[in-house]
């Protein structure tokens, strides 16, 4: 029997699934859902659940999102257990999401793409991804006390 199926090495890829699954679904519930209230609001134009292909492989845009929402759940799942305990917990996981993967964002992919850093400077857009994506890092943080309240102790 392998590690993972067995002991330990087994609690620890559920942890890490547990963590992905998170990760993922915090981009469909709350960064989806922030977006599609920025969007309401008028202050962006983006629109929740895109579905234009990304290049190179032409995978709809909202499953790239929910991949990588997965990848930075399990940094997440590194560093959560630095995290105050109790309403601060859920803070921390807001700030999570704004400083992880927005500068990652706005200074490896956006230059990569051939875009400005930093959203061009532009207070809009750079607010518009602050807010969602601290509502993603939000998500997973609920997400993943929301699992634990239902394991057995």
């Amino acid at each position: 029997m392998s590690s993972l199926n067995a002991g330990e090495g087994g609690g620890r890829f559920r942890h890490f699934v547990h963590l992905f699954v998170a990760g993922a679904l915090s981009v469909l519930l709350f960064q989806m859902g922030a977006l599609a209230i920025l969007n309401a609001i008028g202050q962006t134009q983006g629109l929740p659940f895109p579905y234009t292909p990304t290049k190179p492989l032409g995978i709809p845009q909202i499953w790239s999102f929910c991949f990588w929402g997965g990848v930075w759940a399990l940094v997440f799942g590194c560093v959560e257990k630095y995290f105050p305990r109790g309403p601060l917990y859920y803070l921390c996981a807001f700030l999570f999401g704004i400083v992880g993967p927005v500068m990652v964002l706005w200074f490896i992919v956006f230059p990569l793409r051939g875009q400005p850093v930093a959203a061009g400077l532009d207070p809009g857009r750079m607010l518009t991804q602050i807010i969602i994506h601290g509502c993603y890092g939000l998500g997973v943080g609920v997400l993943l006390q929301a699992c634990r309240r239902g394991e057995p102790t």
